[in-house]
């Protein structure tokens, strides 16, 4: 088992990772965003390009993914470690530093063909195509997948013929292709396979769903979308073991340091605003109400801090981190609707302007309790590796 204790200390490259993209968020990103509007999803092209060339000269280009194909190949702590100084501005919690550090692409697309890997891959790496959203969640449902999936693949000679929809996918009205999880045995609940779709073919459409952040999700639709068999990622049926085990728990490891960070955003222009504000001739951070506020947000966001860590250690270590994910997961997005809400009280009126950044975490916040599996759904999955340890945990 890996101990927590042994890894308290970051080592110097860690804190360098630290520093510098810490310096890149207050030196290059804040200076831009502070002209654009309060719900901006993107940076002008010229700004977007000129910082983008940057990342790369600085080694943090599309960090997920592996060195051979053009990403910084960096294990997941290191990840996380970017990931909660990265998010610390406006778009932050969605948008992370506008994609100026590259597309993420989940790297499941890793493990399939050198044909995917070629076509999909690594032009996203390189970027010239945008891509990697992933269609999970329906209108049936999303938080059951194994038993809510009811989009179709049919097999016809050399290819599939998929029909149905997925909605509230994040990156699909952006993206040029995405992963597609579809049913292809009827007869097993588990029946699952994954193909690789691109946004042009004939039959795909994806139409917006307004909600409450600026960066709105898709509704896709499949209308006899005929797909080659080469798209296939791993094989027909192995859709469940990529989608439980290779894609979403891993996913909700950096999910969670997303959170993370802007929860210490948050809590630091508290911080600053309770030791400048004055009331009735003294400075808010002398108020005892205002100062346990300050503690609770302290004291949650060093918790989760450990938490992500945990987790992270356990998936770079090669050990089952998915009850850890989960924890962290559940946690960090709690942690940031409250230190989040604790900021706009001890900021009053102002918390609920434009002009500040809290009213959009505020909203976006919302939404993280949702995404990436509900809390309640990863209450059930910590639950069962409680009750029945070692039993194994599907996401």
């Amino acid at each position: 088992m890996t101990s927590i204790s042994n890894k308290a200390n970051l080592s110097q490259e860690h804190r360098m990772l630290q520093t510098l993209v810490k310096s890149y968020v207050r030196d290059d990103i804040l200076p831009i965003e502070k002209h654009l509007d309060s719900d901006a999803i993107s940076l002008p092209n010229d700004d977007f390009n000129k910082l983008s060339a940057k990342t790369k000269k600085m080694g943090l280009w599309c960090m997920e993914s592996p060195a051979e194909y053009g990403g910084a190949g960096l294990d997941l702590f290191s990840q996380i470690i970017i990931e909660e100084e990265r998010v610390q501005h406006r778009a932050g919690l969605y948008l992370p530093v506008y994609g100026t550090m590259g597309t993420p692409i989940p790297d499941i697309i890793w493990q399939g063909s050198d044909y995917l890997k070629n076509t999909y891959g690594i032009p996203t790496v390189n970027g010239e195509q945008e891509g990697g959203w992933y269609a999970i969640t329906e209108p049936s449902g999303g938080s059951d997948p194994a038993r809510s999936i009811e989009t179709k693949a049919v097999r016809d000679g050399d290819d599939w013929i998929l029909n149905g929809s997925k909605t509230f996918i994040t990156g699909s009205l952006q993206g040029e292709w995405g992963y597609v999880f579809a049913r292809t045995n009827p007869k097993e609940t588990r029946g699952i396979t994954c193909f690789i779709v691109e946004n042009n073919w004939e039959g795909f459409s994806v139409t917006p769903i307004p909600v409450i952040r600026s960066y709105y999700p898709g509704h896709i639709f499949f209308d006899n979308v005929r797909v080659p068999n080469r798209n296939v990622l791993g094989k027909p049926q192995d859709g469940w073991d990529i989608l439980t085990n290779k894609l979403l728990s891993r996913l909700r490891i950096p999910y969670a340091a997303a959170n993370l960070g802007v929860a210490v955003a948050a809590n630091h222009m508290a911080v600053e605003y309770s030791k400048n504000r004055e009331t009735f001739g003294a400075p808010l951070a002398s108020r005892q109400a205002i100062q346990w506020m300050l503690v609770d947000s302290e004291v949650e966001i060093r918790s989760c801090r450990w938490l992500i860590w945990e987790a992270a250690w356990k998936f770079d270590a090669g050990e089952d981190y998915r009850q850890s994910a989960a924890i962290a997961k559940l946690y960090s997005s709690e942690v940031l609707s409250n230190v989040v809400d604790r900021s706009i009280q001890i900021h009053g009126g102002y918390g609920i302007t434009k002009s500040l950044p809290l009213e959009r975490w505020y909203r976006e916040a919302r939404i993280r309790r949702l995404g990436e599996g509900p809390s309640e759904i990863q209450r059930m999955m910590i639950a069962r590796e409680i009750i029945n340890p070692h039993q194994g945990t599907n996401s």
